[in-house]
């Protein structure tokens, strides 16, 4: 199965390592720190021009790589059915 991340952008389940919410986790610097080093080494991907309200981590067969979206957490996780929302 697929998740859409938003418009175009479809990664398979089996890839996503998490769903995360972006005002509850970027309080901690630690998430803070790991976003700003995926970006510095190219590996974030912004699905829209809008404000995101997530982040989703795949591990894929490039690598890891970081999906901004600016559907909320829980109607990605609805969307997976699979995954719990933090």
């Amino acid at each position: 199965m697929y998740l859409q991340l938003g418009p175009n952008i479809v990664v398979p389940e089996t890839d996503v390592i998490g769903i995360f919410d972006l005002d509850n986790t970027t309080g901690s610097h630690i998430t803070r720190k790991f976003l700003s080093e995926a970006e510095k080494a190219g590996r974030v991907i912004s699905v829209s021009d809008e404000l995101p309200n997530s982040f989703v981590v795949c591990d894929g067969n490039n690598g890891q790589t970081i999906y901004l979206s600016v559907l909320t957490s829980q109607t990605l996780q609805k969307r997976s059915g699979k995954f719990s929302a933090y």
